[in-house]
């Protein structure tokens, strides 16, 4: 895997950390950065060898969103058609993150608004502090809520009378909220955050990974799915997994009354 030019990630064994790391404003994203991070999240699905990703930022924040000089005042310069070609560039990071098969955690202290927000909201599972600020802010520069799958998985996590009013107004979601609503999976005090994330990360990238993938992937397909067909899919799904090295080491285990050690298998 390539080193990437516009964040940083760290290996760890079977995790990888991307690091949002522009401090000195926030960690904001940029034409590049969306563009690597989408072409990172892609190239994931033949990275047998990462389990996990953790995404943060650096410096006490996790992300101000798009760059307000590097990205919204090109924007209002550009046709229609170059516009749409960067939506569906930013939507396609969205994709990335939901089609690779690695579980994605974000681990959110501080600002974490506009696309950071986002790519929080498009995470698996979230950590955060008691100081994280999320919020949908695209109501401020004068768009819509619907931006990069907002409004179709905000309501899913919060509700969609919560995700309405986050949507509408920018307002900033508290972290009490956040937790509360079922945004975040539980807080963490800011020098725990990382620590935590990499326990989390460990554990998962220790378990079942292909049936970690396969539940990734039937969280998502089966938003829009009928319930017959969602019973029939994760039938599939299952026999398919009772078919792998990890389920029988899960039997010897037990019959071993020792706890197995998975290999993805």
């Amino acid at each position: 895997m390539a080193e990437p030019r516009h964040f940083r990630l760290a290996v760890d064994g079977a995790v990888a950390t991307v690091t949002l790391d522009r401090p000195d404003r926030k960690n904001p994203l940029t034409f590049d950065s969306y563009a690597e991070l989408r072409d990172f999240f892609r190239d994931l699905v033949y990275q047998d060898d990462i389990k996990v990703v953790i995404i943060t930022g650096s410096g006490g924040n996790f992300s101000s969103g798009g760059d307000v000089h590097d990205i919204i005042g090109p924007l209002t310069g550009m046709s229609m058609r170059e516009l749409l070609a960067f939506t569906r560039m930013t939507g396609d990071l969205v994709k990335a993150i939901k089609a690779c098969p690695q579980p994605v955690i974000s681990a959110i202290d501080g600002v974490c608004v506009g696309a950071g927000a986002i790519l929080a909201m498009t995470s698996d599972l979230r950590l955060a502090t008691p100081r994280a600020q999320a919020a949908f802010l695209f109501v401020r520069v004068g768009l819509a809520g619907c931006d990069m799958g907002a409004c179709a998985i905000l309501p899913r996590l919060i509700g969609q009378g919560r995700a309405a009013e986050l949507l509408y107004t920018g307002r900033v979601m508290t972290a009490t909220e956040g937790a509360e609503w079922g945004f975040y999976n539980r807080l963490v005090e800011p020098e725990a955050l990382m620590a935590e994330a990499i326990k989390l990360a460990g554990r998962l990238a220790s378990g079942p990974t292909f049936a970690h993938m396969m539940t990734k992937t039937m969280l998502n397909q089966e938003w829009s799915m009928s319930l017959e067909t969602a019973i029939e899919s994760e039938a599939q799904a299952q026999a398919i997994c009772m078919q792998t090295e990890d389920f029988r080491l899960a039997f010897q285990g037990f019959v071993d009354k020792a706890r197995p050690t998975f290999t993805g298998g």
